[in-house]
């Protein structure tokens, strides 16, 4: 027998473009939020098959793609346009890394290759607005940065976070979308994914695996604590949002 008086599970679908490149930490703090998590490989899905709105919350995560890459990936010319759905609608929605800049060209924004990646553990600065923002978390705390796009600041959003190289780190619509250029998902076995698959580049950057295995060792931690209270104040508004309405 379902127990009437639960309280109704929310749903959040995450497209993920790289199975190395997962919803990692960001994962416990959506099920302790009562999401249920589904997640789809754009790459070998039809993005365009799915309604754009039936979830209560889409997670648009990092990949090596380009967000203008949409002759060469065509999913992610059917990831805009589920995404443009879901802003027309005011629909809840996170992007991380190439979910940010996904979401940035959805908004109208350019999206282009910077003049050299960012790599390694980097702090961001948030703005005046980035203080009264779940971007707070991050002020003072090292986290991983690893792209070599970044985007236009879009119309009608506040920009939250920048860096010494990228001014756009973060921004927001509301209380309902959400964007970091930075990622906040990465765990050690994330951590230690990326380093096979690409740290071969880190000499070009003056870093090592094992420098970044170290700063693992001191910033991990501080990285998890303040994804979870930045994910988790994001979902409280989204809650609050709903009360509101009700």
């Amino acid at each position: 027998m379902t127990d009437a008086t639960a309280p109704a599970r929310r749903t959040a679908l995450v497209l993920r473009h790289d199975s190395s490149i997962g919803l990692g930490n960001l994962g416990p703090t959506l099920e302790a939020h009562g999401y249920d998590v589904s997640t789809v490989d754009a790459p070998v899905t039809d993005v365009a098959a799915l309604d754009p709105l039936a979830a209560d919350l889409v997670v648009v995560l990092g990949g090596e793609e380009g967000a203008y890459e949409t002759d060469r990936y065509p999913y992610l010319a059917d990831e805009l346009g589920l995404l443009r759905a879901r802003i027309a609608a005011e629909a809840p929605v996170f992007g991380v890394c190439l979910g940010a800049q996904l979401l940035a060209s959805a908004l109208g924004a350019r999206v282009y290759r910077g003049e050299r990646k960012e790599v390694g553990w980097l702090e961001v600065s948030p703005t005046e607005a980035g203080v009264d923002s779940p971007v707070r978390h991050f002020a003072g705390v090292p986290t991983v940065q690893w792209h070599g796009d970044t985007f236009d600041l879009p119309e009608g959003v506040e920009r939250l976070a920048g860096s010494p190289q990228y001014e756009n780190q973060a921004y927001r619509r509301g209380d309902w979308l959400l964007a970091v250029q930075f990622h906040p998902e990465v765990t050690t076995e994330i951590h230690e994914d990326w380093l096979a698959a690409w740290g071969d580049e880190l000499p070009g950057y003056g870093l090592s695996s094992e420098r970044l295995r170290a700063e693992r060792e001191s910033f991990g931690a501080p990285a998890e604590a303040a994804s979870a209270a930045l994910l988790g104040e994001y979902l409280d508004g989204l809650e609050a949002r709903v009360a509101d309405a009700a």
